[in-house]
């Protein structure tokens, strides 16, 4: 199984930058690859239309928010992934500092492990460089 684990610190508060984020249907706000989030089955899957086509489909799995931390598995994807599952954590770095955690493990399908990986690892990396621009470093 392949892992891969990304972390950002951020110039905001965790508590502000949950709110901010930390809804299951809120990557359309901070990550740029995803344009449009609609929500099924009482929010716990989540359709993702994808920035020039495609759409993949995700299942929340749990999710605490007093520990500002969710996870969610890949339904369906073009990825060359197979048994995905993922967690995005926000913890408090002192005051008006955060970091975000995005870690996956996942099984390569449809193209070698290294290949595999940076496709997340860039997938993951476009997401925190948008947080970081957002709320600086």
């Amino acid at each position: 199984m392949a892992k891969v684990n990304m972390s950002t610190g951020l110039g905001v508060s965790a508590e502000q930058l949950w709110n901010f984020m930390g809804a299951f249907n809120a990557l359309p706000d901070w990550h740029p690859a995803v344009e449009k989030s609609e929500l099924e089955e009482e929010g716990q899957i989540r359709k993702l239309a994808l920035a020039g086509g495609g759409s993949i489909v995700e299942r929340l799995e749990h999710v605490d928010n007093d520990e500002r931390v969710y996870s969610y598995t890949i339904v369906d994807s073009p990825l060359p992934v197979a048994n995905y599952h993922s967690t995005i954590r926000v913890k408090s770095d002192g005051d008006n500092r955060s970091i975000v955690e995005w870690s996956g493990e996942f099984n390569p399908d449809g193209a070698p492990e290294p290949d595999a990986v940076k496709v997340i690892q860039g997938i993951y990396q476009a997401g925190l460089d948008n947080l970081k621009k957002m709320y600086g470093g």
